[in-house]
Order: structure tokens, then sequence, then C-alpha cells
């Protein structure tokens, strides 16, 4: 006997003005098992799974929940249904504790009006219990770390009522130890009979954690398959359109003698005097990347803000090619030749709401070739940014539409065209591949080594460990706002590194 389905959408369609986010799509998810949806970046999955928890509408197609016809017309409708979603970016308020975020609108009350605390822990206690999870429930959610921050997510939609998780890229800012942490919480949910379906770039985890998987590109469902029918090379081909062609780049040997960048006993406190970076020394050669490992919120994104001039230092000594950019500001540091690659390229690389060609000066602006008097020279902006287009592979349909029409690769693309421009000495690259698809990741895998090759210098500060092994010289570790290892590829693994990365390892370790 056939079981029904727990989820079925047949035919759906959605349209942003022109672009064609889904075009006829079919989705099945039976109930009790892990369904992973992979594609391109623009292929349409989150715009589907958004669709399925509300929070857009179909222009036209049919959902079914256990095979009756409903509409999900908003999050909360999608909630009463039992769906969860657990977006990339946690939804969690900072300042609150874990406990006070988990039962948010779902408040237990006792003699009609007042709060029932202790019942409420009990219950997401006993619930923490069954899944494995050690999450301090009387903690700020901020000074917990990341894979305690994304259990308490977990928690959260569960304790609502969720029979079906929505997980959209869960491991992207996870440590070996983590995933695996996560991986077991997932299989744990599946033999409780709820289901799970996970919107994710890495195909090895697709093999290792889903039992089936969907394939989208172009908006369209290319394919879906049992996971042990398929492999990742005959993913890659459904997800891309075409066979996997893997080139090595070429790593020149380049001799380091003077550093370009030198950091010496750096400190930053915070406001409450915490440390939020200790202490810290590191040389950045010419032609190297050195690498940042460590989980959030271990003093990485000071480390760039410090760099780039978007944070003042206590004590210590930064130098960019022999000169000082100690607490310089940011269009100063700039000028002396450093790009930066931000890590929310939403809010720090483009101006989603400006043309295409406006964002490739974003910084440039007052550069001769493209003002006079303050009056944009438009001709050369065009001719500018139709150049680096090509260069860079963008697919647009008209420069001047806004940048927030492109796919995230291809913002990303332009980010990356109009930060190397100006032949810069140092490139701070900050989790430059996070969401991106196979196609975009390589694309700027490839353009950080070439720029390593010709003698540049790059910082790249990254979750992913794959991504750190394959591209660095050497790596850097941080842990509590401290440098606790810098360590070459070759001698380390990802085991290791992430022990690193959760301050398991007692001594600092320098074999660089």
């Amino acid at each position: 006997m056939t079981r029904t389905p727990i989820i079925e959408m047949h035919g759906i369609n959605k349209n942003f003005g022109h672009v064609c986010a889904n075009e006829n799509v079919d989705f099945i998810l039976q109930q009790g098992e892990i369904h992973a949806i992979v594609g391109e970046n623009g292929a349409g999955k989150s715009t589907l799974m958004k669709i399925l928890y509300g929070l857009y509408q179909p222009d036209s197609g049919n959902i079914l929940y256990n095979g009756k016809p409903v509409t999900i017309s908003s999050p909360r409708k999608a909630m009463k249904l039992g769906l969860g979603m657990i977006q990339q970016h946690f939804t969690l308020i900072p300042a609150f504790t874990a406990l006070q975020n988990i039962f948010l609108g779902k408040e237990t009350v006792k003699q009609g009006t007042l709060l029932d605390v202790n019942r409420a822990e009990d219950e997401i206690n006993e619930l923490a219990d069954q899944l494995g999870f050690d999450v301090p429930l009387n903690i700020p959610i901020e000074s917990l770390p990341i894979g305690t921050q994304q259990h308490t997510e977990i928690l959260k939609v569960l304790y609502h009522g969720a029979d079906i998780l929505i997980m959209d890229e869960p491991t992207a800012v996870l440590v070996p130890q983590e995933i695996e942490g996560l991986f077991e919480c997932m299989r744990n949910l599946k033999r409780k009979g709820r289901s799970i379906i996970i919107i994710t770039h890495k195909l090895d985890e697709v093999m290792t954690i889903a039992d089936t998987v969907t394939v989208m590109r172009r908006g369209k469902t290319v394919a879906t398959c049992p996971i042990v029918d398929t492999d990742p090379n005959q993913l890659a081909e459904h997800i891309l359109g075409e066979q996997i062609h893997q080139s090595e780049i070429d790593r020149k040997e380049i001799e380091n003698v003077n550093p370009i960048l030198n950091i010496e006993d750096v400190t930053i406190s915070s406001d409450t005097d915490k440390k939020l970076l200790h202490r810290i020394n590191l040389d950045v050669f010419s032609g190297e990347i050195v690498g940042i490992a460590g989980v959030e919120g271990n003093g990485q994104t000071e480390l760039v803000e410090m760099l780039t001039g978007l944070r003042k230092i206590q004590s210590g000594k930064i130098t960019l090619n022999g000169e000082s950019i100690a607490n310089a500001s940011s269009a100063e540091i700039r000028k002396k030749k450093m790009a930066h690659l931000p890590a929310d390229r939403h809010r720090h690389g483009v101006s989603l709401n400006n043309r295409i060609d406006e964002n490739f000066i974003i910084g440039k602006h007052q550069q001769t070739l493209f003002s006079h008097n303050v009056l944009l020279k438009s001709k050369n902006i065009q001719r500018f940014s139709m150049n680096a287009l090509d260069k860079y592979q963008i697919r647009v349909r008209d420069i001047a539409d806004p940048i927030k029409t492109l796919s995230g690769g291809n913002q990303q693309k332009v980010v990356i065209a109009r930060e190397l421009s100006g032949d810069p000495l140092l490139i701070i690259a900050a989790h430059p591949t996070r969401g991106l698809d196979i196609h975009a990741a390589n694309f700027v895998h490839t353009r950080l080594i070439q720029a390593r090759n010709r003698g540049k210098s790059v910082i790249l500060v990254s979750s992913d460990l794959d991504e750190l092994l394959y591209l660095c010289d050497r790596i850097a570790v941080m842990y509590n706002g401290k440098i606790v290892g810098i360590v070459k590829p070759d001698n380390i693994n990802q085991r290791e590194l992430g022990k690193l990365m959760l301050g398991l390892s007692s001594e600092e370790l320098d074999t660089s």
C-alpha cells in the first residue's frame, strides 16, 4: 500500500516581475524522511520553500498536506500545520536567554495571566533530553556557541509544534564536531517520525544525511531520486546541466621575504572591558593566502573590522607595506591598496536598490575616471562595467537594473570585480563563498589563487574547513579572541582543525 506523502507541491509557478523563480515545480516529502534540495544560486530552492512556509504566495499550483489541499497564506498558518523553518541566519534575540527565545510566542500561563516559566522550562528540558541537546536555558543567546544557538533554534520550532523542519544551509557556520552532532539530531528526529527538508550546496553532506534529493536548475525540478541511486558527480552534473571538468590551478612558489601586513600585539576590548582581541600577532607575506579559522564569535569579525578601518584598537601596531594603518579610516586604508570582500554582501558589499553599473564604482566614484566636479561620467562608468561583466562572466539583463535582481553568485562577482580592479596589495576576503553554488564558489577560488600567484597577499576568513585546507598556505586558528595556532594545511586534518577551533588544544601551536 502506497503511503500518502505528508507534503505535495504540484505545478508551482512564481514570478517576480520578468524573472521566473519557479516554473511548474513538483516536490513531494514523505513522513519520516530527510529530503535535500540542491541547485545553483537562483535555481529557485529558497523561493519554493518560502512558498511552502507561507512567506510567498504561488502564482499558480497546489499544495497538499496529508493528501488534502491547503492554502498556506502565512508562516502562522504554516506553523499551525506543523511546519517550522530554521533560517541560515538565526532569528534569535541576542539579549534574551535561550529559554525566553524558545517560548516567545507560545508563552505558558498560570492563573490566567502569569507566565509559568517553570513549566515551560521543564517541557523544554524534556525535549532537549530527548534530542541529546545540552542547552543552558538561562544564559543569553549572545553568550552561547554557534552550535548551541542552532540547537536553540531547533528546540524553538519543535516546542512550537513542528513536525516538518525546513533547514536552510544548516551546517554553514559549524565545525566538523558540531556537524556530526546536528546530523545525529536529525536522525533522532527522523526516528521519531518527523520530516526534514534541507537546502544545501554541500553534496558530500547530502550523501551522508539525506534519504532523497531533489535537484533544481533555473527554476525547474530536473531530478528527484533516492540518495542510494546517485553520487556527488552525478548531482553536480544535474545542478550545472553539463559534465564536470575539474581544473586545478597551479600554485606558484613565491619566496616570502618581508611581510606586506604586520599585526603586532593588537588588543581590542568591548565596552565592558571584555577582550575581543587579545595580543594578536600575525604576519602576511606577498604571494600567500593566510586563512582565519574559528567558530563564529571568537574574534574573526573584530579582526576584519580593525583591518578595514571599521573598529579602533586599544593597543598594538598594524602596518601595511611598511606604513601604519592602525585606527586609520576605511577610505585611508583603501587608498593604501587594501581590498575588502565583506562577509555580508547585502549590508556592506552592494547597494541593493542601485543600478548594477553604479555598484561597480562604490568607493571609487571620486576617481577622475568616474567623476569630475562631483558629476559622474556615465559613459566611463558604463564602459568600465561592461568590461567587468565580460571579464567576470556576470549574467545580467540590463546594467541599469537594480543589483538586487541578480543571483547571489553574480552579486558576489560584482563585488570581486570592483575590489580587485585597483590592483590591491592585500585582499581581505570574509566568507567569500558562503551560500554560493559550485560554479560561483569555484570562480571565487580561482580569482583568489590567481591573485596570490601574482604576488598579492590574501587573508581568507571562512567557516568552510574544506575551503581553508584547499586554498590556504597557512591557517591561523582563533579561539576566545586569541590566535591559538598557526598551521599548514598539509600538517592538519579537519578534525584536528576543529579541535583547535573549539579550544580543545591546551597548547598554542605553530607549525608554520
